[in-house]
């Protein structure tokens, strides 16, 4: 007799979901429920709103003569970097343009971790540059020409708080010049987590034909690795009314070189956290002048348009099946 519902999808992974949360029940009640009190607090972390830090005021100098209110917020969902050699992760909301009588200004929300914010407040100087990294975000993010110097406004925000929220988190997007960087994806699903933990002591065995390291070179071309870390590492997603987005981190890394393009991006880097997949093989990726497309089946759906015009012929890929990461590389032009 067939089990009604048996190849609908949704139940699927119902069932497998219960299946999974019972077997570790049962096998380790500990981790069971470790794992359970990492998941509140995780999604408590995730659903709270950004909150405002310091405004700063700004010149826009180009494409249009304006003022530029940049709203610093720390928000639990943007992570930390990894140590103080590794890029700063921000994440930037719409690019509002805003008239009260006769003044015209605009408004960007850029949110930082509150573990580089609360260190900020520590030092200075360390506030000046998450304050100058702001302003570089919004310059790349937004194709603007911002003066050297701003101002610092004794509000902590232009505007209302519930505004900073609603133009971090909605995903409508204005009309810009150059596209906006898209809002952080939601977090890995409760089954994809747990799918992870059960298949971790395995990933490294899996095939004969992966590296003793565990890794699994994509053939997407040629070109090299990057040598230098970019300051700003863009949160970004894009929208998929059917498959969860996979987390990422699309990061600009700047050219080093005396011939003038120092300063210039010269690599673009993208990180894409893919819980449950096993193997390379698993993943169907694509990449043209202006955007990337990923997609793993019955798992994960992204279409990324990139901030920069990249030489697609130099891309070059990595899977590392014990982190289920998905590393691709690729030259700007």
């Amino acid at each position: 007799m067939e089990i009604p519902g048996a190849h609908n999808p949704v139940l699927q992974q119902v069932n497998q979901l219960w299946s999974m949360l019972d077997d570790m029940s049962l096998d380790s009640p500990e981790s069971y429920r470790t794992f359970i009190e990492k998941q509140l607090r995780d999604g408590a972390d995730f659903y709270s709103p950004p909150q405002p830090d310091s405004c700063i005021q700004v010149a826009i100098l180009g494409p249009k003569r304006g003022v530029l209110y940049i709203n610093v917020c720390s928000w639990k969902r943007v992570p930390a970097p990894s140590s103080t050699e590794h890029p700063v992760p921000v994440c930037g909301g719409r690019l509002d343009t805003h008239t009260e009588g006769k003044e015209q200004y605009s408004v960007l929300d850029v949110a930082f971790s509150p573990d580089v914010v609360v260190r900020a407040h520590g030092d200075p100087r360390e506030m000046e540059q998450l304050h100058l990294l702001a302003v570089s975000f919004a310059q790349q993010q937004h194709g603007l020409s911002l003066a050297q110097g701003y101002t610092t406004l004794t509000t902590a925000c232009k505007g209302s708080t519930q505004g900073v929220k609603d133009r971090l988190v909605s995903p409508r997007q204005p009309q810009q010049p150059v596209p906006p960087p898209a809002q952080p994806s939601p977090a890995p699903s409760l089954l994809q987590k747990i799918s992870s933990l059960r298949g971790d002591e395995g990933m490294a065995l899996e095939g004969t034909d992966d590296p003793p390291a565990g890794r699994v070179t994509l053939d997407l071309g040629g070109g090299g690795q990057p040598t230098k870390p970019g300051l700003i590492q863009v949160i970004s997603s894009s929208e998929s009314p059917l498959l969860p987005r996979p987390v990422h981190r699309l990061t600009l890394h700047s050219g080093t070189g005396a011939t003038g393009d120092q300063g210039r991006p010269s690599s673009l880097e993208l990180t894409i956290e893919l819980p449950g997949v096993r193997s390379a093989r698993e993943c169907q990726l694509s990449i043209s002048q202006d955007d990337v497309l990923l997609e793993v089946e019955d798992m994960y759906h992204l279409h990324l348009n990139l901030p920069k015009t990249v030489n697609e012929e130099t891309a070059t890929g990595a899977f590392n099946v014990r982190t289920h990461t998905l590393t691709l590389s690729v030259s700007v032009l």
